[in-house]
């Protein structure tokens, strides 16, 4: 049997996908710039050079290859761990699903 600790409780799919992404990290009023890893309707995991720590609420803007604007959404950093030396990987629980969004991206992959 599996450890509860250890499931996946996502509800929507997460699709693999290196976009460019501005953040706005507003607990400590600073901006950086990220590469998504992966996408979902309902969250973005993504490496950054900057530290984002868990409990941040960020703003984010996705850079879709498709000629529209950048996607915008905003979240919660669930988790943020080392990646190596330089980089740090977090996931971010998104405040709402935003369908329209992971669509626009899907169509590009």
């Amino acid at each position: 049997m599996q450890d509860r600790e250890n499931e996946d409780l996502r509800i929507f799919q997460r699709f693999p996908v290196k976009l460019p992404l501005r953040f706005l990290d507003l607990e400590n009023n600073r901006e950086g710039v990220a590469e998504t890893i992966d996408v979902s309707a309902k969250g973005i995991g993504f490496t950054t050079s900057e530290y984002v720590g868990p409990n941040s609420t960020v703003e984010m803007w996705l850079k879709v290859p498709d000629k529209g604007d950048p996607v915008y959404t905003r979240g919660e950093v669930v988790w943020a761990e080392a990646a190596d030396a330089q980089k740090v990987r977090c996931g971010v629980n998104l405040d709402r699903a935003d369908l329209m969004g992971i669509s626009r991206i899907l169509l590009v992959i």
